[in-house]
């Protein structure tokens, strides 16, 4: 139904909005089982996907990394 949600903490350049987002919609589906949330679902779906992108977002911000930043190259992102 959906792919792998990636890792995104400690990457030079970091992610970006729209990285975050994406990540957010992948949970949104994993935990709903909806790839495209029927009408009556999707206001509901559509906040938590928000939710779920300024909560990343915040977590992002707030983590020390411990080891330097990886190359995003490399992971292919």
């Amino acid at each position: 139904m959906c792919r792998n949600i990636r890792t995104l903490h400690n990457f030079d350049p970091p992610a970006t909005e729209a990285e975050i987002e994406a990540t957010a919609l992948q949970f949104a589906r994993k935990l709903s089982g909806f790839n495209q949330p029927c009408q009556v679902n999707a206001p509901a779906f559509l906040r938590a996907v928000e939710e779920f992108s300024h909560t990343a977002t915040r977590l992002l911000a707030e983590l020390e990394p411990r080891t330097p930043a990886k190359g995003r190259e490399r992971f292919g992102l």
